[in-house]
């Protein structure tokens, strides 16, 4: 026992020598958390430099970093006045977390099978520090722990978000308000642990949302909150940002097309989808897709969607069945289980006009083409079921040759189930009839008209559902 216990001193002494300032951020933060500091006391940047063994620096941008998070407001580069706690959106953030440590969960169990030295390592880590009643090491290995599984998820989505809002910061600032409890939290982490190891990516992406869970239960218990959950709603403006990032930029140049979209989401950062994707010469992929359900875990899910279906798109591929059963596979693994997707994915020839798609579960889209002085409506209609929905699925591809004069019409059901004060829905009805009469129109105008009647529908009603849409029209000209 003498020796088990001086070697988990020596772990922590170490530890705490390899990162000194880190550990008296992460000692400064907790207690700014704790409140250890008064709402609206003033404090003077210098003497927390001393009193936490940082260099003045240091000190600065970490004040930076919890004014930005709603702790602090700085005054000036030498002192900062401490704001009054806001518990109210502490249930949100811990919401946000715990949707990304399960999806990065699921994902990371491919990478991590067999591979989860590093994970018990930190684990052992946080052992000691707890045992040691060192805080401040067991929030930085608890963060170690976290950082590594997100970084094998390989998703620069999720550690975008993961960093934009913060939470290693959260984690650091936390650790004391459940220091009784502490004990119980980090062992919490060995059956995430065990999972990974065997390549469970369900369970141990169900184990992180537990984790999270868990924790949030037990700051409740805690005597109040931080403020610095305060700007939380702020950080969500930076997302925005962010996921605006994840969508086409500029103007598109297709070759034999012209193309508009409109993208509208209900709660600042939706899970709808489109996207353009440059394949080989002359090819062209397009794609438009909706994750049920709204906000950040939709959002987290759609960036989850994109970056697998670039992933396989842009390798050489088969045949569309193929590629949508692959993407299929990775978002079902990587996805919770109360969400899913539809997707409608096309691949269009510039020199044939050879449209072919797979509609995994999708509103079809609509080619509106016209023939002698009459107009037809073709559906592209489901050929698949939604994305994620079922362990093992199978898609059908189907395709069109699209003439000079088509115009293909691809939307989410945002615009089609946009609802009035009398509560009826603008309806499927009504977004045919507006474009037959206006089949003449060029992409922008039919979309600006779309736009125009749905809000005019809707009146003052506050929209329910992400809005997307692309109008794609066929010009003269094709490739060469």
């Amino acid at each position: 026992m003498l020796l088990d216990q001086g070697n988990r001193n020596t772990r922590v002494r170490m530890a705490a020598e390899a990162h000194p300032s880190g550990l008296g951020r992460s000692r400064l933060a907790r207690e700014l958390f704790s409140g250890r500091f008064q709402a609206r006391q003033s404090v003077q940047l210098r003497e927390i430099a001393v009193a936490y063994e940082l260099d003045n620096e240091s000190v600065l941008k970490a004040f930076s970093e919890f004014q930005a998070l709603g702790m602090v407001t700085l005054s000036g580069n030498s002192s900062a006045i401490v704001r009054s706690p806001n518990p109210d959106e502490i249930q949100e953030a811990y919401e946000v977390r715990a949707t990304i440590e399960e999806i990065a969960g699921r994902t990371a169990a491919t990478v991590l099978k067999g591979y989860t030295a590093e994970l018990r390592n930190e684990l052992a880590a946080m052992r000691a520090a707890v045992a040691h009643g060192d805080l401040d090491a067991c929030a930085e290995h608890d963060v170690k722990f976290h950082r590594n599984i997100l970084q094998a998820s390989q998703s620069d989505a999720l550690l975008l978000v993961w960093e934009t809002l913060s939470f290693e910061l959260r984690i650091r600032a936390a650790i004391g308000k459940v220091s009784t409890a502490l004990p119980e939290i980090v062992e919490s982490h060995q059956p995430i642990v065990n999972a990974l190891e065997k390549g469970r990516g369900r369970e141990a992406g169900l184990l992180l949302r537990n984790h999270v869970e868990t924790l949030l239960e037990f700051l409740k218990k805690s005597e109040s909150d931080s403020g610095f959950h305060r700007a939380f709603r702020n950080d969500l403006e930076e997302a925005k940002d962010i996921q605006k990032a994840f969508f086409p930029q500029g103007n598109l140049s297709i070759p034999g097309l012209s193309c508009e979209t409109f993208y509208k989401p209900a709660h600042g950062i939706g899970g709808d989808y489109y996207d353009f994707l440059p394949l080989q010469t002359d090819r062209w992929g397009i794609a438009i897709g909706d994750v049920c359900g709204k906000g950040i875990g939709a959002a987290l899910l759609m960036a989850s969607l994109q970056a697998s279906l670039r992933a396989q798109a842009m390798h050489d591929h088969s045949d569309l069945s193929t590629l949508i059963a692959d993407v299929d596979r990775l978002v079902h693994g990587a996805s919770p289980k109360h969400l899913y997707a539809s997707l409608f994915y096309a691949e269009y020839d510039a020199v044939t006009r050879n449209l072919e798609y797979v509609n995994a579960g999708h509103n079809a889209p609509m080619v509106f083409r016209r023939k002698a002085s009459q107009y037809s409506i073709l559906h592209l209609e489901a050929t698949g079921t939604p994305l994620g929905l079922l362990e093992r699925s199978e898609f059908g591809s189907q395709s069109v040759e699209l003439k000079t004069g088509d115009v293909l019409v691809m939307y989410t059901d945002g615009i089609t189930e946009a609802e009035n004060p009398a509560h009826e829905l603008w309806g499927q009805e009504r977004l045919e009839t507006l474009l037959r009469t206006r089949r003449d129109h060029t992409p922008v105008q039919i979309v600006g008209r779309i736009v125009e009647e749905v809000l005019a529908f809707a009146k003052d009603c506050p929209q329910s559902d992400d809005m997307t849409l692309v109008v794609v029209g066929v010009n003269d000209e094709a490739g060469s």
